[in-house]
């Protein structure tokens, strides 16, 4: 049996792992960090209200078999440029190294397709220097996703996803060839490949958008 990690349970993505964690009797504790207390009925879950400012003083507690990490922010949200940064970059490069450090074998990543470190813009090149930093920690098993438009039902209205939703329902047929890994995916699917993942031996490390369907299918 085995413990899992989840940074970001309440989010899109991090909703459906924490879900699916719940349903699988390969994990018997399931710990959940995150900023503000929440309830979940659930012997499983140990809540853990996390100083992310000083993720130091929690070093203790980010012990266990596995670690996903799928905590994200917008421009919108986050409009102070250090604290969008803090957010998307140093925050979950600092989970990963106290991850290794506490001998952790896996660690989980949403990413973002075409993430790059070198990028010009600040999203895509910050979401490619933490995929850096994990591979360099060198997990036993390391598993990065890209994807692209992803689709699910977000607390939040958003009506430039909500077109989106639209756009790429038509694009995507037209997505062939190398173009694949630009379909929409959803949120659900992709929680599904990532625990996927965790359970077998894959030697792959980063998976775009179409990849990460194949996972499940």
């Amino acid at each position: 049996m085995k413990t899992a990690l989840l940074f970001g349970a309440t989010g899109l993505v991090g909703g459906h792992i924490l879900n699916q964690l719940i349903q699988n009797d390969d994990y018997s504790k399931i710990k959940i960090f995150v900023r503000s207390s929440i309830q979940i009925n659930n012997s499983k879950i140990e809540v853990i209200q996390t100083d992310f400012i000083n993720l130091e003083k929690h070093k203790e507690q980010i012990v266990g078999d596995e670690c996903y990490f799928c905590i994200g922010t917008t421009k919108k949200n986050s409009p102070d440029k250090n604290e969008y940064q803090r957010i998307e970059l140093d925050i979950p490069k600092q989970v990963a190294q106290i991850a290794k450090s506490n001998d952790i074998k896996s660690y989980f990543f949403v990413s973002s397709g075409y993430a790059n470190s070198k990028s010009s813009g600040d999203y895509l090149k910050y979401k490619g220097l933490v995929e850096e930093e994990i591979l360099s920690l060198g997990f036993s098993k390391i598993g990065i996703m890209r994807p692209s438009f992803i689709l699910g039902n977000r607390k939040e209205f958003r009506l430039g996803e909500k077109i989106g939703i639209i756009i790429f329902k038509l694009l995507n047929p037209l997505f062939v060839g190398p173009l694949k890994k630009m379909r929409s995916i959803h949120s659900k699917t992709i929680a599904k490949a990532m625990i996927k993942l965790a359970n077998n031996n894959i030697d792959q490390k980063i998976f775009e958008s179409d990849q990460i369907s194949d996972l499940v299918k």
